[in-house]
């Protein structure tokens, strides 16, 4: 409501005045006021009085033209303080210091400063290693020639020791996967993971806005199923530690790897693998806070799948899921004669090779050409279902066939003693005859 509502209201006494203060905003004190102005002058009357008067603090118009003209004739190489000094000592004019600043930059005297930064503190380091990973990417003529690569960085926030160093064509959603899937088979999982905003890390719906938590990219999917935490940096001091890392590394690489004679990223990433990373460990790492570490190793064997680039497609009627442009055939299954309808997930390996599952099974793996890859024959088995899948990732759990029970012979003779065994035979009776003699037998 307007301001003019509340008051009728209160002088219809639907509201108490007491409530139209705590509307409006006002002191009990300043709603007396406005009562007795309305009761004498009407609306009108709580005009503000002060319009239509000069100001009692206002400058005379005679010295404002005697501070321009001493700072453009006498004046005109001393910053704003020493010249608000100068006006204080030497002429005895008592002016503010924001007063004199405004007017020289409203005259066109004195050019307009960009606003302070934030004064921000240096962030303490983790007490331990694997508590926080940072990575980031830095653009640089790495090999002294025209051709511009990426290097990715991942290095540990306690101690400053590099994990991962690679140089990349580009940035993306695949190198960054690469980087994180071989720190944790080497050095194990961490606990959370320090980035930038870009678009393979978070999705920011508005530029300059916080990112949206809720909606996972592909390497945030990767890392909620690792339970790695991944952290949002909103500005390059925030990441203060990785960026003065590339100062380092953008003023030694390209040196040391001129001194080696290396030209191509092949040879530059061999380079760092096999030699230099240690040696840019040995002499910038520091020791942590406390001892112990926080990596823990990890015992899951899927992280060929959780490092895949996904996405769902439904089957076509004719067995078939389109990937860009292209139409995969997805063959006849063991346990489905069709999965026309189904919802199958598309796995995008690092390798580039593609794998299609419909839950747990692999029904389809094909190159990044198309063509149809076989993994190694399953082992045939008897019985019920025949062999297994050729493409199933899955491990045998019951028994192969149904073969006979075989009890051994000394546990059949305990169990079942032999014993000769008697049949009565049922026959004609015989005529009675005497018994013979001893002599005659």
């Amino acid at each position: 409501m307007k301001v003019q509502d509340v008051l009728l209201k209160a002088m219809a006494k639907k509201i108490t005045w007491w409530a139209a203060a705590e509307i409006i905003g006002v002191t009990d004190r300043t709603m007396r006021r406005w009562r007795e102005r309305l009761e004498k002058d009407g609306y009108a009357g709580l005009a503000d009085r002060r319009k239509g008067k000069p100001s009692a603090q206002r400058i005379p118009l005679a010295t404002i033209e005697k501070v321009l003209g001493l700072y453009q004739e006498t004046y005109y190489d001393l910053n704003i303080r020493h010249f608000h000094e100068k006006l204080r000592d030497q002429h005895a004019i008592q002016l503010s210091y924001t007063w004199v600043q405004k007017a020289l930059q409203g005259a066109g005297l004195v050019a307009k400063r960009h606003k302070r930064g934030p004064h921000r503190r240096r962030r303490p380091r983790r007490p331990l290693p694997g508590m926080l990973l940072h990575i980031d990417g830095s653009k640089h003529r790495w090999l002294n020639d025209d051709r511009w690569y990426d290097l990715i960085v991942i290095l540990d926030d306690a101690t400053s020791e590099i994990y991962y160093a690679q140089l990349v064509r580009e940035e993306s959603t695949r190198t960054v996967m690469a980087g994180l899937r071989e720190v944790i088979e080497t050095k194990g999982l961490f606990c959370a993971l320090y980035s930038d905003r870009g678009s393979h890390f978070f999705v920011t719906v508005k530029e300059g806005e916080k990112v949206d938590k809720h909606r996972l990219t592909q390497v945030g999917r990767a890392m909620k199923e690792l339970g790695v935490q991944m952290i949002a940096a909103y500005s390059p001091q925030a990441r203060g530690r990785s960026e003065r890392s590339f100062g380092t590394w953008q003023g030694r690489l390209p040196q040391e790897l001129r001194l080696a004679g290396i030209a191509t990223i092949e040879g530059a990433n061999a380079f760092l693998r096999e030699r230099y990373i240690q040696e840019f460990n040995a002499q910038f790492s520091k020791p942590a806070a406390a001892r112990g570490t926080a990596f823990r190793r990890t015992g899951r064997s899927d992280l060929n799948w959780i490092f895949t680039v996904q996405a769902e497609r439904v089957v076509e009627k004719d067995n078939t899921v389109a990937i860009r442009d292209r139409s995969w055939q997805i063959d006849k299954t063991r346990f489905r004669n069709t999965l026309a309808g189904s919802t199958v997930t598309i796995h995008e390996h690092l390798d580039e090779t593609i794998s299609i599952r419909y839950g747990p099974h692999v029904v389809g793996r094909y190159s990044s050409s198309g063509e149809k890859l076989s993994s190694a024959p399953a082992k045939e088995r008897r019985g019920k279902g025949g062999s297994m899948e050729a493409g199933e990732n899955q491990k045998q759990v019951s028994p192969g066939s149904h073969t006979p029970l075989e009890i051994s012979q000394k546990r059949r003779d305990s169990h079942f003693p032999t014993a000769p065994m008697t049949v009565s035979v049922l026959t004609k009776p015989k005529a009675k005859t005497k018994p013979k003699t001893k002599a005659a037998a």
